[in-house]
């Protein structure tokens, strides 16, 4: 592995014999955050992608990093972040930093022409995101949040249920739920909890998935109005560690969220139509990566004695070859080499999708800081 404080003045890439059209995307890392581990080793599954760099703001720890997680002997390991940005070989990013850095790195990596994967939450507030956005765009980088369970393919078997209105009908409810509960050495020293780090504390970590597979569940048709429920715990330092919200729409659909760093791991989430129930019980991260399941109860109904179900509902499992992960990376990956290849526009849709996310969660933030009062979108 190459070791460098600044940028090489020359890079090695993948072998010349290789068609360039053929060529991964190459990666580099900022930051040696715990989910960078799970990203780089789906950078290695990915057949479209390769790690190609890691900067940490130690050398030595960048290096310990790239040893433990698969870099290839060629990579180029850094003891900055810029020098990453700076690294002529290197086509994408994914930044595992805490968010109060997302707005200066990400801007800045959009501005040397480097597409941004961003971990979520992708901002501490919208005007935050729209700077990183307009930067991507202005610059004609693909951006991208880390929600990986939305490139697993049961999400779009779940997007084909809720989408038939001969199966599901009409959307009127929606719950969901993500919590863990946090040993004392997590809530104590985790970035998630810090106030200079993660503001946003568990409504920017699990929050954020919560409110993503409410907006997906409603077609991302945003809300009305957010209001933000009793029963919000802050540490002592001011940050979220448990907290739950309501969100209405114009046509009387409603749903309701819980996020917390206080109960034990569960996952759910439930979507009610007129004509069918959709369950499930590992939305974020599956209990098996090379299959998950939903169960949909389709006009249900009691028997005659109300004694039990005449209609069950109905257990689906999708399964996939690579990880929801490493799926993500693929999908980013090939986004990239579009653009790289065929001078194609960035998709917008993942930048979409991410700032009406961080709409609703900034609505529920307010919300809190507002004493519960109900925030319009």
């Amino acid at each position: 592995m190459a070791l460098y404080n600044t940028p090489p003045a020359s890079v090695t890439s993948i072998p010349f014999a290789k068609d360039k059209a053929e060529m991964p995307i190459q990666f580099g890392i900022l930051g040696c955050a715990k989910v960078a581990r799970k990203v780089s080793r789906s950078i290695t599954l990915a057949p479209n992608a390769t790690l190609y760099a890691v900067g940490s703001r130690s050398l030595e720890k960048a290096e310990r990093f790239a040893a433990a997680n698969g870099f290839p002997p060629s990579a180029n390991i850094y003891g900055d972040y810029e020098a990453v940005l700076d690294d002529p070989g290197v086509d994408a990013v994914y930044m595992p930093l805490p968010t109060s850095l997302h707005l200066k790195w990400a801007v800045l990596a959009a501005e040397k022409k480097k597409h941004v994967l961003l971990e979520k939450p992708a901002a501490l507030n919208v005007a935050e995101l729209d700077h990183i956005l307009a930067a991507c765009e202005s610059n004609g980088v693909q951006f991208m949040d880390g929600s990986m369970w939305l490139h697993h393919p049961r999400t779009a078997k779940i997007k084909e249920l809720l989408s038939d209105p001969h199966r599901f009908g009409q959307l009127k409810s929606v719950q969901s739920i993500f919590t863990f509960l946090g040993d004392s050495d997590f809530l104590e020293n985790d970035i998630r909890v810090k106030p200079d780090l993660d503001a946003l504390g568990v409504l920017g970590d699990v929050g954020w998935y919560c409110i993503g597979a409410i907006l997906f569940a409603a077609g991302y048709e945003l809300p009305k109005s957010v209001t933000a429920l009793a029963g919000t715990v802050f540490n002592e330092a001011g940050v979220l560690q448990t907290c739950r919200a309501s969100l209405l729409w114009e046509d009387g659909k409603v749903a309701t969220f819980t996020c917390s760093f206080e109960a034990n791991l569960t996952m759910n989430v439930t979507a009610i139509g007129t004509k069918a129930t959709l369950q499930v019980d590992d939305f974020v991260i599956p209990f098996r990566e090379d299959a998950a399941a939903f169960s949909a109860g389709i006009q249900c109904s009691f028997n005659d004695l109300a004694i039990g179900w005449k209609q069950m509902p109905s257990k689906h499992v999708v399964t996939t070859d690579l990880p929801q992960e490493a799926l993500l990376v693929r999908e980013f990956s090939s986004l990239v080499a579009d653009i790289k290849r065929n001078g194609s526009k960035p998709e917008q849709k993942w930048p979409t999708l991410c700032r009406k996310t961080q709409l609703v969660l900034d609505a529920v933030k307010t919300s809190i800081d507002r004493e519960l009062q109900p925030i319009e979108l």
